[in-house]
């Protein structure tokens, strides 16, 4: 059994992959094909590139006005709407607008005027979707699919790797990761949920033998005004940053579908560990104030 691995950086995140067959000379190309496969998503998507689809929507979008997408950008999009009617607005693409509120270098808190204002460029609901067409008729929105993208694409190269004939190995996307297959002599992938309060330290470890694993947490990016501590994941339906939820990883059977609930369970506050033990998928979660919680076995048996 042969094995290639991976460590580079993709779609702005430090990346990962291991994978493992009987071809070394498959091996090296499928791991060519997964590099450039990122890299197509990268440049198709990322909202900093000028030249991306995502850029050229969001163009539109500043002024008013429609554009139609392809059948890969409709994907994502009935997703992004099915995950913001799910939590009742509270996952919504359009949310980055906020940014122009809480940008790095804040200094001071913003005034309630000024967030009222920028949230009436925010919302789902300000704009017209049917399948193909996008309808802006709000000007000022900004799409940003950062929640989204980097987990479509762990699941993607998954799919390549499956495709290929690939049984054994995993793809870590900026922490958030799927397995293709356990390890070659069967054993589970041992993973390591990281502590939001020390990046070194782990909290726990479990074992991953299918499946994705994804995170959300405001550990990495906060800042400290008036004596309070606010984060970068931000509630689109008040403007304001999160404040209860340090941190929230969740296993499913989708990438995808992982982060979206991580990233929802942190935005729900309060409600969020209720919320996580209704989905009924295996999470683990910790608060701001040095609370750790998981659904039950999930820090002591494998998924």
């Amino acid at each position: 059994m042969h094995c290639i691995a991976r460590n580079f950086t993709a779609l702005g995140t430090p990346c990962s992959f291991t994978i493992h067959g009987t071809s070394q000379e498959n091996l090296h190309t499928l791991a060519h094909d997964l590099l450039a496969e990122l890299e197509r998503l990268e440049a198709k998507y990322s909202r900093y590139r000028a030249d991306s689809i995502l850029s050229k929507i969001n163009k539109i979008a500043a002024f008013g006005g429609m554009v139609v997408v392809d059948d890969e950008t409709r994907t994502l999009l009935n997703y992004a709407q099915t995950c913001y009617h799910e939590s009742r607005g509270l996952f919504d693409i359009t949310s980055g607008t906020l940014t122009e509120v809480w940008h790095r270098g804040l200094n001071h808190l913003p005034s309630q005027a000024h967030i009222n204002q920028v949230l009436l460029r925010v919302g789902w609901h300000r704009l017209k979707w049917d399948e193909h067409c996008l309808d802006f008729p709000t000007p000022g929105l900004t799409l940003d699919l950062g929640g989204i993208v980097k987990e479509y694409a762990v699941d993607r190269l998954v799919t390549l790797c499956r495709n290929s004939g690939i049984t054994s190995g995993f793809v870590n996307l900026g922490g958030d990761l799927a397995v293709i297959g356990p390890q070659p002599n069967g054993e589970p992938w041992q993973v390591g949920i990281r502590s939001p309060w020390d990046k070194d330290y782990p909290l726990t470890q479990i074992s991953i033998s299918y499946g994705a694993l994804a995170s959300s947490g405001d550990y990495e990016r906060c800042v400290w005004l008036e004596g309070k501590r606010y984060g970068h994941i931000l509630n689109p339906l008040t403007g304001w940053p999160t404040r209860v939820m340090a941190a929230v990883s969740v296993w499913s059977p989708l990438c995808v579908m992982a982060g979206s609930a991580a990233t929802i369970a942190l935005l729900k506050e309060e409600e969020g560990p209720a919320w996580l033990r209704d989905i009924g998928w295996p999470c683990w979660w910790a608060t701001t104030d040095g609370a750790v919680g998981s659904s039950s076995g999930l820090a002591h048996q494998g998924v």
